[in-house]
């Protein structure tokens, strides 16, 4: 989708689709107003006479309205007034985003992005309009043979039309928007593949694709290497599968040669069965989203050098399938880690773990200024916090702090738990330094206790996306989180660095 920025009169815009918004009391935002008194007030009668539902999102279509050169003009409900904040400011961007990507119009003018809204300045809007409608004109159908199925609906150009004047920070907030959306595109294209493609070869192969693309180091450890490296915990897990396991480095260096990284960690686990405790059939076949973490990696690379950042990143994606067969790790092995802790595997379906306790611990190479995993680790953090917010644990209140902040900044929020050192005992084992499960009670918060356990050399946040990363039922599909956060963590990142 190609983006401009415009000023100027809404009336006088020849397009196929011209986006307002108005409020449940009938208020108009001054690009709307100025439509409005073009059609002659058409626009304030239909909402009085109660054609628009005052719930933020909603929308009515008009056609041919008097006065106005657009084609169509949606007119989208902000809510009431008094109560107009981020949310019923995405909420109309969302309806936005499905009208555009879904009609017939072939261009669109969108003046949403200009209403004020307490505390988000210009571009702050801007970006957040242009990554989401960006986000809506997504889709997934490279695996159908229906050419029907293929054929493309929604606006191929769209024009963000505002009031005030135009500048550079303003095509620097577009420019990031879309930058971001493109990050999601491929973090759900990556995630909504089966697992008989997106292999962790696959993935290995799309981080390759995406250095040279951008023109950043990229490194594949094959199994022997980490062998060499004493990666046992995280090669337990690869035991039962005929795919290789892969550990792919990716490292941008946008910022100063001397500064230090940001590490991002994704567990790559490409399929799920739960190896020798095997898993319920039922909806199984969503386990192929258990590399999720690993493509919101992959994701905000590209969104990263997209919008060439002056921030180093690395990237470490420990990726393999849990598989059941004959070599595979049973209940009860214990196996050692790269930090040489040992661990009781009483639970071989609690194996992302295992996977990104190795991959924590080769992260110490770089020194980093702070180390964000992501991962779809735990079914008890969907118990516990919903599809809503990410779970997030640290050791670095401060760090937590900031990853806090840039969600409800970005929309893609999280949630913190504790990290109290009283949940530890219950990862005891008889056998080992420790077992890979706390048994019954608290799994999120006893799962990043044994994360922990790995990453006292640095500060370390955790993100937990199992509620996030997808959606079921008749949505079903990757949602391309926590791109959002990580590239508005990043963004801010990068901005205290220059400062």
């Amino acid at each position: 989708m190609e983006f401009t920025i415009k000023t100027g009169s809404p009336a006088k815009l020849k397009t196929g689709l011209l986006v307002l918004g108005a409020f449940a009391d009938g208020r108009l935002p001054a690009l709307s107003a100025a439509a409005d008194g073009a059609a002659e007030g058409r626009l304030a009668t239909l909402i009085k006479r109660g054609d628009l539902d005052e719930k933020a999102g909603a929308s009515v279509l008009v056609h041919d309205l008097p006065g106005v050169h657009a084609e169509r003009v949606l007119l989208v409900s902000l809510g009431k007034h008094d109560e107009f904040g981020d949310k019923a400011f995405r909420d109309a961007l969302a309806a936005a985003a499905k009208a555009i990507s879904g009609g017939p119009a072939k261009d669109a003018v969108v003046a949403l992005a200009d209403i004020e809204l307490p505390g988000r300045d210009a571009a702050w809007r801007l970006q957040q309009a242009t990554r989401m409608l960006a986000d809506g004109a997504y889709r997934f159908d490279v695996l159908k043979s229906d050419k029907k199925a293929k054929k493309e609906r929604g606006a191929k150009k769209l024009s963000l039309l505002v009031s005030c004047e135009l500048g550079a920070e303003l095509d620097t907030a577009a420019m990031q928007g879309h930058a971001i959306a493109a990050g999601m595109a491929l973090a759900k294209d990556l995630g909504n593949l089966p697992g008989n493609i997106c292999t962790p070869t696959h993935l290995a192969e799309t981080a390759e694709a995406l250095g040279k693309q951008y023109k950043f180091e990229v490194e594949v450890l094959e199994r022997e290497d980490m062998e060499k490296l004493g990666m046992g915990s995280f090669l337990s897990v690869a035991r039962g599968s005929h795919q290789p396991p892969k550990f792919i480095v990716m490292q941008y260096k946008g910022g100063k040669a001397k500064a230090k990284p940001v590490v991002l960690v994704g567990k790559g686990i490409t399929f799920d069965t739960g190896g020798i405790s095997l898993k319920p059939a039922a909806e199984m076949d969503e386990m192929k989203f258990d590399m999720c973490g690993a493509a919101s990696v992959l994701g905000t690379f590209k969104a990263v050098a997209q919008m060439g950042l002056p921030i180093n990143l690395v990237g470490l994606v420990p990726t393999t399938e849990n598989m059941p067969g004959g070599g595979a790790t049973k209940p009860g092995d214990v196996v050692t880690s790269m930090s040489g802790q040992t661990i009781e595997v009483l639970n071989t379906d609690a194996e992302g773990r295992l996977i990104l306790c190795d991959a924590l611990t080769y992260a110490e190479r770089f020194k980093p200024e702070c180390v964000i995993d992501i991962a779809t680790l735990t079914g008890a953090c969907v118990v516990a916090l919903g599809k809503i917010p990410s779970g997030l644990l640290a050791n670095d209140d401060e760090l937590a702090a900031e990853i806090l902040k840039r969600g409800t900044e970005s929309g893609d929020r999280a949630w913190q738990l504790p990290l109290w050192d009283e949940y530890q005992e219950l990862l005891k084992s008889n056998f080992a330094d420790m077992g890979n499960i706390g048994g019954r009670y608290a799994g999120t918060i006893t799962a990043a206790c044994f994360l922990a356990r790995f990453t006292k050399a640095y500060k370390w946040a955790h993100l937990d996306i199992a509620g996030t990363a997808w959606v079921s039922g008749d949505a079903k599909g990757a949602t391309g989180r926590p791109v959002p956060l990580l590239s508005s963590f990043l963004i801010g990142r990068a901005r205290a660095h220059a400062a």
